[in-house]
């Protein structure tokens, strides 16, 4: 699996970083998550990570979804929710600011962590402790994954259809496995609690299997899959 972006090696990588909680936002190792930055705090969290060499950022979810104000967390002021134990660290890559002070920014994936310990916030926004060592493999090249492409193709394909998204077909088996379990993790339309066990799986193998269970799930919810078999 190779990278088309700077990661830092895994002992540089920063053990105090901001963190942006957003319920039902999955950012994985070698993804691009494309982020709309407007809240105050996060703007000053966004400055304070481009002046940093490394430009890291932690995204991770609350454990109470919040889809109605998925900024996870109320106003300045209200009590912060609680999170997940495990997010990813992303880089921002790019960044353009609007003429009304927002941030469009593009974060790709480095490493998962855990939080060890939370910190003292700063103006505004959380920070914490992270630990990267459960996820060291995330940082290097990691063996292409087994997987059953055959049945991924064929649950791809329907579910697409089912959900209506459009997309060329001669680009989806072209790309490889790697990076279509990637693609498919972040973009589908899962739920919180499925995207965190996709952020949480050890293995691509094992992400792997958790969306193709994933798929077929909705297919047969929606009297679909006739075509997949097990």
């Amino acid at each position: 699996m190779t990278r088309s972006v700077f990661v830092p090696r895994f002992e540089d990588l920063p053990r105090v970083i901001p963190i942006f909680p957003l319920t039902g936002v999955l950012l994985l190792p070698t993804g691009k998550l494309p982020l709309n930055i407007f809240e105050p705090r996060y703007l000053a969290m966004v400055r304070d990570a481009l002046a940093d060499e490394q430009r890291i950022i932690g995204m991770l979810q609350p454990r109470v979804p919040d889809l109605e104000d998925n900024r996870g967390a109320g106003e300045l002021g209200d009590d912060e929710p609680d999170l997940y134990q495990t997010g990813c660290a992303g880089r921002i890559v790019s960044f353009t600011e609007s003429d009304d002070g927002r941030y469009m920014l593009t974060l790709a994936g480095i490493c998962r962590f855990d939080i060890a310990e939370e910190m003292t916030g700063k103006e505004g926004y959380r920070r914490v402790l992270a630990d990267y060592r459960r996820f060291r493999n995330d940082v290097g090249d990691e063996p292409e994954p087994e997987i059953d492409r055959d049945r991924l193709l064929a649950a791809v394909k329907e579910y697409f259809a089912l959900q209506n998204i459009e997309a060329s077909w001669d680009a989806v088996i072209a790309t490889p496995n790697d990076k279509l379990i990637t693609s498919l993790a972040m973009t589908c339309p899962f739920g919180p609690n499925e995207r965190q066990a996709l952020l949480e799986a050890q293995t691509l193998s094992s992400r792997a299997d958790i969306v193709i269970t994933l798929l077929e799930m909705a297919l047969m919810e929606n009297g679909g899959a006739s075509g997949i078999s097990h």
